[in-house]
């Protein structure tokens, strides 16, 4: 939504200043001679009570956030303040306005809503402005046009970064029959042309003539429960809620479309705060450049909680392209099995099969059954792309066979699982370049690989979705 500050919009809008001169004209009555409308001078010169316009906010359902901000506030005593900001309390509620900061010739006051006793014409209180509260800070208080206006936000349901133009709140019905005024809430955000045009006319033109044109642009929002906020204070994340649990629940290509979208300090946050699998899944499927930053912006030990969710070949990967010392900060940080398996990887080339392979993967003896199989399937904490086959091996580890996981669901529960294995039997050793690896892959219509050692030991596995990573990076 923005370019070096500027707004880009989908469209261009072509504004005529004399047919809205002519429109303001009929709404303000304001009569502008021919000659400066030929000039083509401002909205604001030809309309000069445009600054002055009243704008009426009863009986609205729908009120945007800049339509309320510099509103006139009044106490029972007549006029007050003007709107500074208006504030939400997310450890309270998420969407409920709870405050109104109010500019007054004492200072700046915090107005609860819940003194606010009429919206129409104005803001009018039911106390007086004596008894409204300095506003010495904003700790724990979310202020919508500082946090939310400009600023970009990732809409979960869109799968998108987005910037705010505007935010539209929606009056709640009254809860109390004795208090006419409705609870105000956060109804969506706009990300359209609508907001921003909105802004831009505020205090130039006519509210009416704004509301006409406005109607031809489709509008552009997102409800406020699809909004996932960014953050990139940790303290301040922590005392006002933010977490990313609409994040969390998108595909972990998703979650690493979007980060790729953001600043360093915005995919900083975000890894702060999901949750070490989520976050681990969703680093494997950003490009390695922003791997290598996000893990890098990190603190070690949070780094390595990530990284020993990862499949280990992955974790490898990744641990390889950081300087040396950062890669021992954080396998110190790891659990010794998670830090071992890592640490086998590491010492082979990349480019080759050892170099590409994960060692979580599902080995049974040759004895086994299809019982023992199934036990074993349901244990597994691997990666799912993984299961796809099972490997036998003998008392010494050798690799002797794979069964795909088809003819294991289909067998009874006694067959023996040699007497399933898939023939022929297909491997790579350790130390076979990775074209190789993809050739195989593409003869034998593969979905893992088995790798072993000089004797024939089995080590690893490498999976399609390692191929198929494989050779994106080489595009």
């Amino acid at each position: 939504m923005s370019d070096g500050g500027k707004l880009v919009w989908g469209y261009e809008l072509r504004f005529n200043l004399e047919q809205f001169g002519r429109l303001a004209d009929d709404r303000s009555g304001v009569k502008p001679d021919a000659e400066a409308r030929s000039r083509g001078e401002s909205v604001q010169k030809l309309i000069p009570n445009c600054a002055r316009v009243s704008y009426p906010l009863g009986g609205m359902t729908i009120l945007a956030l800049t339509e309320l901000l510099g509103a006139r506030v009044y106490d029972p005593s007549g006029a007050a303040g003007r709107v500074r900001e208006v504030t939400l309390t997310p450890q309270e509620d998420r969407s409920r306005v709870s405050s109104l900061i109010v500019k007054t010739k004492s200072g700046n006051r915090i107005v609860p809503y819940d003194a606010v006793s009429e919206i129409n014409g104005g803001i009018h209180t039911s106390t007086a402005a004596a008894q409204w509260q300095v506003s010495n800070g904003t700790e724990g208080l979310f202020l919508l046009e500082r946090d939310l206006l400009d600023q970009q936000v990732i809409d979960v349901n869109g799968r998108k970064v987005v910037r705010v133009n505007d935010v539209d709140l929606e009056f709640d019905g009254p809860k109390d029959p004795a208090r006419p005024v409705s609870v105000l809430r956060v109804h969506s955000v706009d990300v359209g042309a609508r907001g921003a045009i909105r802004r831009l006319l505020r205090g130039v033109a006519p509210k009416n003539a704004i509301q006409i044109l406005l109607g031809k642009i489709p509008p552009r929002s997102i409800p406020w429960k699809f909004v996932d906020l960014i953050e990139t204070d940790p303290a301040r994340r922590v005392k006002l809620k933010i977490s990313h649990e609409g994040l969390a629940k998108l595909h972990p290509a998703d979650i690493a479309d979007i980060v790729e979208e953001l600043a360093p300090d915005e995919r900083q946050a975000v890894f702060q705060t999901l949750d070490e699998e989520t976050a681990a899944e969703a680093l494997e499927e950003v490009t390695p450049k922003v791997q290598k930053s996000i893990v890098e912006s990190l603190d070690s030990e949070r780094a390595a909680e990530i990284v020993e969710e990862m499949d280990p070949d992955a974790a490898a990967d990744l641990l390889a392209d950081l300087p040396e010392d950062r890669t021992e900060q954080i396998l110190v940080q790891m659990e010794p099995e998670a830090q071992q398996d890592v640490v086998e990887l590491l010492e082979h080339k990349e480019e080759t099969a050892a170099g590409r392979m994960t060692t979580e993967f599902l080995a049974l003896p040759m004895s086994a059954t299809v019982t023992n199989a199934i036990d074993s399937l349901r244990e597994f904490e691997g990666g799912v792309e993984v299961i796809s086959t099972i490997y036998l091996v003998d008392s010494q580890g050798t690799l002797v066979g794979a069964v795909p996981l088809g003819r294991i669901v289909l067998a009874e529960a006694s067959t023996p699982m040699l007497s399933l294995v898939q023939e022929p039997l297909v491997m790579a050793h350790e130390g076979v370049a990775e074209n190789e690896v993809a050739e195989l892959f593409d003869k034998y219509n593969l979905q893992t690989l088995p790798v072993v050692d000089e004797h024939n030991k089995l080590t690893g596995v490498i999976t399609s979705d390692d191929v198929i990573s494989m050779l994106r990076a080489k595009l």
